[in-house]
């Protein structure tokens, strides 16, 4: 989980950045995605070391479930921003690509949870 917490906190400052510059950087909300992502990686680095792993992660997650209940409320204009009938779309796809993010990285958390719990009792 480590590999993939660097990844989603990547894709979370790519996503940061990238709306920033679609928002014509004039709006600073658009940088939101990155504390989220700078909070990932500094989970991952913390992760590295076996005794802080578990609890690593799982602050990982509970950062994840603080951007989707942030961000959720946008996936209700995917329709709109594929019709072409937003405003601020560029916004809107950005919190909705946090929302999928969010929603991707606690799927594959809570996977990895559940099968380190199984081969801790075996």
């Amino acid at each position: 989980m480590t590999c993939t917490t660097y990844l989603f906190g990547f894709a979370y400052l790519i996503l940061g950045v990238a709306g920033f510059i679609l928002t014509g950087s004039a709006h600073k909300t658009a940088l939101i995605p990155c504390a989220f992502g700078v909070l990932f990686v500094f989970f991952a680095l913390l992760s590295r070391k076996e005794n802080l792993r578990k609890h690593a992660m799982h602050a990982a997650v509970l950062v994840a479930l603080i951007s989707l209940f942030g961000t959720i409320g946008s996936l209700r204009f995917l329709p709109d921003i594929f019709n072409g009938t937003v405003e601020n779309p560029a916004a809107k796809i950005s919190q909705s690509v946090n929302s999928l993010l969010s929603i991707g990285f606690i799927v594959l958390a809570v996977r990895s949870f559940i099968q380190a719990r199984r081969a801790r009792s075996n």
